[in-house]
């Protein structure tokens, strides 16, 4: 049976590929989108709605699916504090999360990152930490996290450390123990979104850069 896909973060890195991917399956009938700007693709089998996410409850009716994938997300700086970076990385994350649990969403399936641990010093880490930590206390059948590390790809607003760490880091993880940091490219993530969507896995499981990457790479 076809299924339906919900998407959040459809504009950023992993959330664009992952759109493209899902309309090219035959798995997805429809492919749906919740942004704050529109999102124009050529496709009978994609509807965007456009969203005001300080509201969500008035589109709590939209948020049903076989499959949500959370792919939001933003930096301290395009964010303009790390209140507002948490505002959108975990608060609209977890609300979302919620309201697809309401409307029994079996599978939720989340972007997060290397290192995310709610116990961390450090701003970025502690709050996606504590997403993982709530979001699997909701009761989807399955819950799966991705945790990539540094991603790669064209984004619409370039961010300039990304840009300097993508020509370092690849040199620097041909050293074995650096292996694992390795950057990884948004349409590598999707695909493996993607893969996981359509096979068989536990209740909640995690896709470490080593899940992720080919086995080759």
């Amino acid at each position: 049976m076809a299924k339906t896909a919900v998407v959040i973060g459809a504009t950023g890195l992993v959330g664009k590929e992952l759109v493209k991917q899902l309309i090219l399956s035959d798995a997805f009938e429809r492919v749906v989108t919740m942004t704050r700007r529109a999102l124009e693709l050529e496709s009978d089998k994609h509807q965007n709605h456009l969203i005001d996410f300080e509201k969500l409850d008035r589109y709590s009716g939209l948020f049903k699916g076989d499959a949500l994938f959370s792919c939001l997300g933003t930096t301290r700086k395009q964010a303009g504090s790390v209140a507002e970076q948490r505002r959108i990385d975990y608060d609209y994350q977890l609300q979302v999360a919620k309201i697809a649990a309401r409307n029994d969403i079996p599978h939720y399936l989340l972007i997060s990152s290397s290192g995310a641990n709610a116990k961390s010093s450090a701003a970025y880490m502690k709050m996606k930490g504590e997403l993982e930590d709530d979001v699997k206390e909701l009761p989807f059948k399955r819950i799966s996290i991705f945790q990539p590390s540094l991603l790669l790809g064209s984004r619409d607003k370039p961010r300039l450390g990304e840009g300097i760490a993508a020509y370092i880091m690849p040199v620097l993880c041909r050293i074995p123990f650096l292996r694992k940091y390795r950057p990884i490219t948004g349409q590598q993530v999707a695909r493996r979104m993607l893969e996981a969507s359509l096979s068989e896995g536990n209740r909640k499981e995690y896709f470490i850069l080593e899940d992720v990457f080919p086995k080759t790479g």
